[in-house]
C-alpha cells in the first residue's frame, strides 16, 4: 500500500522546537499540485535556501531523520529555477515517482490543508496562532484549540463463498473496480458503517464482520478500515444509482485488478482472488 515505504521512515510526531535550515526539504502546495525539480526516479523537492530569507516555514515531519517544512501558508512565493508545480495525481499514476516521495506529498499535503484551512477561529472569528508544545492551531481570543482532523472511514469486501461486490462509483471517471466504502457517522462504530454502508450502496443484509488493516488515505483526511464481512440471506443486489453505476457479485478468478497496489482497496481485492482473505 501506499504508506509502506521500508527502509524509509515518516515520522509524523511534532518537534516544536524544529527551524530550517538553508538545505532542508520544503512542500509548497498550489492546490493539489506540488512544486517539485526533476521527474521520475530523480524528482526531488526544493530546499529553504532556494526561497527569501525569512520565509514563513512550519515543521511537517521528519523523513528518512531530515526534518521537513511547509512553506506559502499565506503568501505566494517565487518559483526557483528548475522548479515547477505538478499535480500529485498525475505523479502517482505516472508509476515512475518512487512511493516514498508520493506518500510522504500527501501527507504534506493534508497537513497543509489543514493549517490553510484553519488560518481563524470557527468559534469567534479570531486570527488562530501556531500551539508551541503539540501539534495545534490556538485561538487567542477564545482559546479554542484545533487538531488536525482525521475522518474515519471503511471498506468493506463482502463476500459469499467464492464471490464478492465489486463496484464502481457514479459521477467519477474511474475505470476500475472498488469494494463498498463510506464514511462513519457520529454515534457510529465501525462495524455499525459496514453494516449501514452496504445496506445503503447495494442493498445487502451482512454477517460476521471481521478487520482486516488500516490505511492512510490524505487524499482526503481519511483514515480507512477494511473490513471482511459475509453475506447474510438474500443476495440480490439493490444498487443506489446515486452512489454506484455498478455493483456485482464477482468471482474470485474475474477480479480485475486496479493499476497500482497503493491502496487499500486494491490489496484487499488481491487477497479475495487469491483466496487469502481472513475468515
Amino acid at each position: 500500500m501506499i504508506q509502506d515505504i521500508a527502509p524509509h521512515v515518516l515520522r509524523n510526531e511534532y518537534m516544536k522546537d524544529e527551524k530550517p535550515g538553508a538545505e532542508s526539504e520544503v512542500y509548497v502546495f498550489d492546490g493539489r499540485r506540488l512544486l517539485a525539480g526533476g521527474e521520475g526516479e530523480k524528482i526531488h523537492l526544493p530546499l529553504y535556501g532556494d526561497f527569501p530569507e525569512g520565509t514563513e516555514a512550519v515543521f511537517l515531519f521528519r523523513f528518512d531523520g531530515k526534518a521537513r517544512f511547509l512553506l506559502g501558508r499565506e503568501e505566494e512565493l517565487p518559483i526557483p529555477e528548475g522548479y515547477a508545480f505538478a499535480e500529485l495525481k498525475a505523479l502517482r499514476a505516472s508509476g515512475k515517482t518512487p512511493r516514498e516521495f508520493v506518500f510522504a506529498a500527501w501527507t504534506a499535503l493534508q497537513l497543509a490543508r489543514w493549517y490553510g484551512d484553519n488560518r481563524y477561529c470557527g468559534s469567534c472569528g479570531m486570527r488562530t496562532i501556531f500551539g508551541t508544545i503539540e501539534r495545534s492551531l490556538i485561538c487567542p481570543h477564545c482559546g479554542r484549540v484545533i487538531y488536525p482532523r482525521i475522518i474515519p472511514a471503511v471498506i468493506v469486501g463482502v463476500t459469499n463463498g467464492d464471490e464478492i461486490v465489486l463496484t464502481r462509483y457514479a459521477g467519477r471517471d474511474i475505470p476500475y473496480y472498488a469494494l463498498v466504502a463510506g464514511f462513519t457517522e457520529i454515534g457510529e462504530s465501525l462495524e455499525g458503517t459496514v453494516r449501514r454502508e452496504v445496506m445503503e450502496e447495494v442493498g445487502l443484509k451482512v454477517k460476521n464482520i471481521r478487520y482486516y488493516k488500516s490505511q492512510p488515505w490524505a487524499i482526503v483526511d481519511d483514515l480507512l478500515a477494511g473490513f471482511y464481512c459475509d453475506l447474510d440471506g438474500d443476495s440480490t443486489i439493490r444498487r443506489d444509482d446515486g452512489e454506484l453505476k455498478e455493483a456485482s457479485w464477482v468471482r474470485r478468478e474475474d477480479v480485475v485488478l486496479q493499476p497500482d497496489d497503493y491502496s487499500l482497496t486494491n490489496e484487499m481485492m488481491r487477497m479475495f482472488k487469491e483466496g487469502k482473505e481472513p475468515r
